[in-house]
């Protein structure tokens, strides 16, 4: 193999010595690249050149990985047994006491002698579980493919197990194939060996490049973070605005620019009636780029007492558009629709033009309502002597503080007594802060869930005119600086200079090469991505970018890092995908805390060419179980749409080749095709012909189920070694308990069999339990869907699926109940769930607090 890699490095030097020197270096960066040249720089050196394309798939393509195909993460509480992966991995500690105790049980079979010698190799291997590229050591990138049985090993470390510890091979796996192997050395190594020297078992341990910054937010060689994410939702018209009722349903309510508000499920089903619909009153068009329309919408912070929204939208009274601000109260009847009968107008104010009208309500921690409404518009904010927005008479170019608690009789709000202003000649009271432009998306920082740091601060983005777009940090009473000033230079000169300006620069600005129009966003609080607490993301509606600030303790600074998103092999993980829609509309929080933005492909109200994305972090997540929760049922009146997304999962292609994707094309209504898979060139697979080995209690290896060793073996075995007495138990002819007899199938469960299980024992709905080797087991809710419910209804001869039931709303498994199916992912045509795609039997990261239920019928209908 040297010799062949001399030989490869000599072609690659040869190539290169042919190429212009801009070229040469682009091969440096990346092979892949130099190997698209034209044909006539390589066509002399076309040997070298198969040789190099024939190998380039075998450098490393690895990524860290867990077996459950999701991120590693850092235990919660410190392993015993596998201590090496204590800090970063994918074992919790009660996998690492399965381990242990896995251990233990192979190891009763070696005296001391033997404990000394091969305790090491089989610890070793066994806690490459934990490791944090456990998927490549175990083949397991893909989840459409046979995973190994043990992780790859290393040619040389293979070796040495081999003259060592071979005849401990077949206590490790169960697999009736090792025990014909152990005498030969190549078979033995061919079936351990990993064949990539970078990922493989120790190497993978030593290398610096693989380990430097584990488990930190990646980036790419620019210093632009790598990100991934997850279509949430799509179909929408211009989504403006994304809110949670924070009532421990994890409803959450998305608003288009129409006038239409829909409500979302925590599973991703959308219910089909509108939780508000105010099409016929919000004043919009079809033109690209309208700002105008239905702008926000706010649910009061304690909305299980008080059952109201508060909206923002543009309306035309008698041929003046006009920001309206509105009150609605929830309907009695239905907990998921707005009283359209209820609406109360709280605040109405007169726009001189047709852009700029701000558009952001939200509730801060004090209780009051926040309102920014833009300049008036035009350009320049042209108005008067100094401008709408250095103006305190009126209220454009503002942001407002209005208390609406306590308002059912009498007036629609009050002014909060501690407002800046409130009994300032010529001052509306209901400004908390002016000198703003055009403020476009605005959040409240939870805070840091140990320390509560910066809990409560407000930030916003704030458009530019020419040249620079901001983020302000809002501040009671404070002047942001519109017109005399665009970002942290002066627009209007001689305002500008007036001593009397005492305006608050902002924490960011960024100049128009970047981005032309800012989309202000949130800093992440949630539970599920660790390395991203505290951090700022945002983005620009014309570029299409996505950035970041993270504040710097001690400097009061905040340090700037483009969002960029993962490659193919960084977002290989299920649900993921890494491209979205240029137009960046609006950001928003689930009631978790995790991080989502809008955007479409169309700007227009009237496209439906909306997607909601969640931002995920590839790099470490949360240990399993931290971020659980369960969701308050929600009675639903109607129908629901069950999600389906439109963007291919990065794990179901070979290639991307864009980063930001084009509109899609509606999806044909006809069978659709097996998604492709990704393939992994740089691992050889070893695929066995029995079933992955669970893990076993100890009875597993009683004498009786202990293979003798033949009698021609000559090699000497080690004195430690003490083998199993031979079974005086006839083999039985299909290997396991009797025979069977004729007739015998009548009454026997078969793999792939369902049931449907209910407390009330109703047979058209319950939790589905799947029968697989003797015995049934539930199945978790991730990626089970409508597809995967008609296959379940379908073998239980009903003719449809009416709802799939998450989160164990249709009952949880009992302690004695197993688990055996997770990531199911069916195309429908199937005829079990066995069929379609899921993760290995028996593996999953889940609980019976996610068991998927499902409801069986004869024909699609409304759920009461």
């Amino acid at each position: 193999m040297s010799e062949v890699c001399v030989y490869i490095r000599t072609c690659l030097r040869e190539i290169a010595d042919h190429q212009p020197p801009h070229l040469t270096e682009r091969f440096v960066e990346t092979p892949l690249a130099f190997l698209k040249l034209s044909t006539s720089h390589l066509c002399q050196k076309n040997v070298c050149l198969l040789l190099v394309i024939l190998l380039l798939p075998l450098q490393g393509n690895a990524h860290p990985q867990c077996l459950d195909y999701k991120p590693p993460f850092q235990p919660p509480e410190p392993l015993v047994f596998c201590k090496e992966y204590a800090k970063f991995g994918c074992c919790d500690l009660d996998k690492d006491n399965q381990i242990s105790q896995r251990f233990y049980q192979i190891m009763d079979y070696f005296d001391h002698t033997g404990f000394m010698a091969c305790g090491k190799y089989i610890r070793n291997i066994l806690c490459q579980e934990c490791s944090p590229y456990a998927a490549h050591l175990y083949d397991a990138e893909d989840a459409n493919t046979p995973m190994r049985e043990l992780p790859g090993l290393c040619g040389n470390y293979c070796n040495d197990y081999w003259v060592y510890c071979r005849y401990t091979l077949s206590l490790l796996t169960n697999n009736n194939q090792t025990y014909a192997i152990e005498e030969d050395r190549n078979k033995f190594c061919k079936y351990l060996e990993l064949k990539d020297p970078e990922y493989c078992y120790p190497n993978v341990l030593m290398s610096a490049e693989l380990n430097a910054n584990l488990g930190d937010v990646q980036a790419d060689p620019q210093g632009c973070i790598q990100m991934c994410l997850e279509e949430v939702a799509n179909g929408l018209r211009n989504p403006v605005a994304m809110v949670h009722a924070n009532d421990g349903t994890h409803r959450f309510f998305i608003a288009e620019q129409l006038g239409y508000v829909w409500t979302y499920l925590a599973n991703g089903s959308r219910i089909d009636r509108p939780f508000l619909n105010l099409t016929k009153a919000v004043l919009t068009s079809p033109w690209a780029g309208d700002e105008r329309g239905f702008l926000c919408i706010a649910l009061h912070p304690r909305f299980t007492e008080v059952k109201k929204a508060f909206v923002y939208y543009s309306v035309s009274v008698k041929k003046q558009e006009k920001i309206r601000v509105s009150e609605f109260t929830l309907s009695e009847s239905d907990m998921n629709i707005l009283d359209h009968s209820s609406e109360r107008t709280l605040l109405e104010v007169d726009e001189p033009a047709s852009n700029h009208n701000g558009g952001q309500l939200q509730f801060g921690l004090d209780g009051y309502l926040y309102i920014f409404i833009g300049d008036g518009g035009r350009a320049g904010d042209p108005f008067g002597k100094f401008g709408n927005s250095q103006n305190k008479s009126t209220l454009l170019g503002k942001v407002l503080r209005i208390d609406v608690d306590s308002n059912d009789s009498g007036v629609p709000y009050s002014i909060p007594p501690d407002n800046p202003f409130v009994g300032e000649k010529d001052t509306k009271p209901e400004i908390y802060a002016y000198g703003v432009r055009n403020m476009w998306r605005c959040s409240i920082d939870r805070g840091d869930s140990i320390t509560g740091q910066g809990k409560g601060r407000m930030l916003c983005g704030d458009v530019g005119q020419n040249k620079y777009e901001e983020v302000d940090l809002i501040e009671k009473g404070g002047n942001y600086g519109w017109r005399a000033k665009e970002g942290f230079s002066c627009y209007d000169r001689k305002l500008c200079f007036n001593s009397s300006l005492n305006d608050i620069l902002p924490i960011f600005a960024y100049p128009h090469k970047i981005g032309k129009s800012v989309t202000g966003g949130y800093i992440y609080r949630g539970c599920q991505m660790p390395n991203l607490n505290g951090l700022y993301i945002f983005g620009d509606f014309m570029s299409g970018r996505l950035m970041s600030l993270r504040e710097n303790p001690d400097t009061g600074k905040w340090n700037y890092k483009e969002i960029c998103m993962g490659n193919d092999k960084t977002c290989n993980f299920p649900k993921l995908i890494n491209s979205y829609y240029k137009y960046i509309i609006s950001f928003g929080e689930d009631e978790a805390g995790e991080l989502y933005f809008l955007a479409t492909g169309a700007a227009s109200a009237t496209a439906k060419a909306g997607v909601v994305y969640k931002i995920v972090d590839p790099s470490r997540r949360a240990p399993p179980g931290k971020c659980s929760y369960k969701p308050i049922p929600v009675s639903i009146k109607g129908k629901l749409v069950h999600f389906n997304p439109k963007e291919e999962f990065v794990i179901n292609k070979k290639t991307s080749t864009t980063a930001v994707p084009k509109p899609k094309p509606t999806r044909p209504t006809t069978t659709p095709t097996p998604r492709p898979r990704v393939t992994q060139m740089s691992t050889q697979r070893v695929r066995t012909t029995t079933t992955v080995r669970p893990t076993p209690p100890r009875s597993r290896y009683s004498p009786s189920t202990l293979r003798p060793r033949p009698q021609f073996v000559t090699t000497a075995r080690p004195t430690y070694w003490t083998p199993a007495p031979k079974s005086t138990e006839k083999t039985r002819g299909r290997g396991r308990g009797k025979s069977r007899r004729k007739g015998d199938r009548r009454n026997r469960s078969r793999a792939g069999m369902v049931r449907l299980v209910s407390a009330d024992g109703r047979k058209d709905r319950g939790r589905v339990e799947i029968f697989f080797h003797g015995e049934w087991g539930t199945v978790c809710d991730d990626m089970f869907n409508m597809k995967a419910a008609d296959i379940v209804c379908r073998q239980l001869g009903f003719l449809v699926a009416v709802q799939v039931s998450k989160r164990a709303e249709l009952g949880a498994g009992g302690v004695r109940v197993s688990i055996l199916l997770d990531d199911v992912d069916c195309e429908g045509t199937e005829k079990t769930l066995l069929q379609c795609k899921h993760a290995k039997i028996g593996k999953h990261n889940c609980s019976h607090d996610e068991d998927v239920g499902v409801i069986c019928g004869f024909d699609e209908h409304a759920v009461e």
